[in-house]
């Protein structure tokens, strides 16, 4: 987060250009609710909850949220122009970002030639899966970047730091499982990912990352236990080239499970804003269901609005909270003509600028989804309800919905 003079200059004229005058501004951000009423752009600071008794007004963090990934997008697109301008034809120009790491949107950033991520999925972060798991990371953190990545500007990614072995900044830094390292790098090209690189080389005498791995150890010589994946990797990947068969194409009982996921850093950045529960975290939500099409091996491309839904047998919007009815009308267009649209809670809450319907709850979906009136209720952490339906009961504990009606 930026405060300084200068951004606080760039995200007023960032603002100019979006509403033109203020009084658009103050009416899209509700202003008058608790006499935040502005009489000029000049009078607009960034919110920043250091000089707030309150959250602030989530209207303005959102917009913030776009200032800084365009800012960011603007800079790195800059850069990329200039480079493009010197260096050789065949030299590409590429990022180096953390997956989901808002505000930062690599949908924005399209002068580059493709972009990369940086993965390091062993520091303590996750637990995985079974007693070990803490070793190895799991499907969600390893195959959403992907499907990711994929579908952003240029149609081609790759990664461009895997982590070689134990780093020294995580939360605590246990050693990757004998395999986790050539795992991870199958992972991204069957993800459809072009190369992968590391860091490091070697493994530092001095500085501030001695005990980061490399794929050389200390000695400039012997290659570390990831090093020695690497190489493994390396001498199959020849074998898997020479029997590779360009016309060959996906079974179509796999293809009939291919799953379009619709996903945005603005949906993102509002529902994290305004959980409305503690229990609630967006990219968790996502991720439980991306868990469980990856149980039985769907195919998943996680795709913005500019999409062709008809591409997709299947259609998830998970959390859909920010839209417009353009986009119910084209989901109304894709259920018509065969496709399964599958919609979860908080879908529909809030239009584009997170503003309430003037209507009923989440009123632009009823129609599609057949419902007269949208009720929500949480629980506390530790109290589970119960749902019967087909004769089963089903436990419930942090979002429950239902036709109030």
């Amino acid at each position: 987060m930026d405060y300084s003079d200068n951004a606080q200059k760039q995200f007023r004229i960032w603002l100019k250009n979006k509403y033109s005058t203020i009084d658009q501004l103050n009416n899209t951000w509700g202003t008058a609710f608790w006499s935040e009423k502005y009489q000029n752009f000049d009078q607009i600071r960034i919110p920043n909850s250091g000089e707030l008794i309150e959250k602030a007004n989530p209207h303005a963090i959102l917009d913030y949220n776009r200032f800084m990934a365009d800012e960011v997008a603007r800079f790195v697109n800059m850069q990329a122009d200039i480079l493009h301008k010197y260096v050789g034809k065949k030299q590409w120009v590429t990022s180096n970002i953390i997956p989901v790491f808002y505000p930062v949107d690599p949908a924005r950033m399209d002068h580059l030639d493709f972009t990369t991520y940086t993965r390091y999925p062993v520091t303590g972060h996750e637990r995985g899966y079974g007693e070990q798991g803490f070793r190895i990371s799991n499907i969600e953190s390893l195959g959403f970047p992907n499907d990711l990545f994929r579908n952003y500007p240029g149609k081609q990614f790759g990664v461009m730091e895997l982590q070689p072995g134990q780093v020294n900044w995580g939360i605590y830094n246990p050693q990757p499982l004998p395999g986790a390292i050539r795992l991870w790098m199958y992972h991204v090209f069957a993800g459809g990912g072009k190369f992968v690189c590391n860091y490091r080389f070697r493994q530092p005498l001095k500085g501030s990352e001695q005990y980061h791995y490399g794929l050389m150890q200390t000695d400039g010589v012997s290659l570390s236990p990831g090093g020695l994946e690497y190489k493994q990797t390396i001498n199959e990947m020849q074998k898997l080239r020479a029997a590779y068969n360009k016309d060959n194409q996906i079974p179509a009982s796999i293809a009939s499970r291919r799953i379009g996921m619709m996903f945005t850093m603005d949906n993102n950045i509002e529902m994290n804003f305004q959980p409305q529960t503690n229990q609630w975290n967006t990219m968790g939500h996502v991720h439980k269901y991306y868990k469980l099409l990856k149980s039985f091996a769907a195919p998943v491309d996680v795709i913005s609005e500019e999409e062709d839904f008809t591409r997709y047998p299947f259609l998830l919007a998970p959390a859909y909270q920010l839209l417009d009815n353009k986009l119910v009308e084209r989901w109304k267009e894709y259920v018509k003509q065969g496709g399964h649209l599958i919609l979860t809670c908080r879908t529909g809450q809030k239009n584009r600028e997170a503003q309430l319907w003037e209507d009923s709850f989440a009123a632009p979906i009823h129609e599609l989804v057949g419902i007269n009136n949208l009720f929500f209720d949480h629980l506390p952490s530790d109290y589970w309800g119960h749902i019967n339906f087909n004769g089963e009961s089903y436990g419930w504990n942090n979002w429950r919905c239902h036709d109030s009606q």
